[in-house]
């Protein structure tokens, strides 16, 4: 880790393209347990999420994201750490469009009553992000859904769920994406423009998926980060 955060700080800066900020900066900011827009391809969802270190999710950040999101609210892992915890896909056949690879849901079994408040859900994420917690920790069916992310990470599928995970381990945050689409307040999906003004208004970093598989092509960076 000290050796990719090392190649980190001495590669250059690259200069934000088309309004975005840079990678570097959005690492930073997953790094201090702050929320970053992600945008993926115009041709694409066309969709910015925000995105979070699960083990960074309080109670008021929750509450934030329901707020302004979609209200699905998921959370990205390697393939290895859910099946540790026993999580297995939610359907045999994935037929979604883009192939997002939802596991069962699950609740944190302490700290949490219903499991669908903001508090609740923040404890179940901070429970999925630890690497102690074990299978017999989540009840299941429950109110948040984890993703399980693609070998490769962005370089394999520029997706969100791949971004999601990319950045918090390029952070030094381990395992747990929190992730969601980011709405309008009539329900419409935020578009370009519509995220802009989002970020300029909370005063969030926003990046591109395209800067992230960029960044990620670097020699000497970064190792696979979704691990299968």
């Amino acid at each position: 880790m000290e050796a990719l955060q090392t190649a980190i700080a001495c590669a250059p800066a690259a200069v934000p393209a088309h309004g975005f900020d840079t990678v570097e900066a959005a690492i930073a900011a997953v790094s201090r347990g702050e929320f970053v827009i992600v945008v993926d391809d115009e041709q694409r969802e066309n969709e910015g999420d925000l995105i979070m270190a699960a083990s960074a999710m309080t109670p008021e950040a929750m509450a934030f994201m329901v707020r302004h999101t979609s209200g699905v609210i998921c959370v990205a892992m390697p393939g290895s750490a859910l099946d540790r915890l026993a999580l297995p896909l939610m359907v045999a056949a994935n037929t979604e469009s883009f192939s997002t690879a939802f596991t069962v849901s699950v609740d944190a079994r302490s700290r949490t009553s219903t499991g669908i408040s903001a508090a609740d859900r923040a404890a179940t994420m901070r429970a999925l992000a630890d690497p102690t917690s074990s299978p017999q920790d989540f009840a299941r069916p429950g109110h948040v859904f984890p993703l399980r992310c693609r070998a490769g990470g962005v370089l394999a599928r520029p997706g969100h769920t791949e971004a999601a995970q990319d950045l918090v381990h390029l952070a030094g945050r381990g395992i747990g994406g929190v992730l969601c689409e980011l709405v309008n307040d009539d329900g419409s999906m935020a578009r370009r423009a519509d995220l802009f003004r989002f970020a300029a208004r909370h005063h969030l970093t926003m990046i591109s998926i395209a800067q992230l598989i960029a960044f990620r092509q670097r020699p000497g960076t970064q190792p696979d980060t979704c691990q299968p």
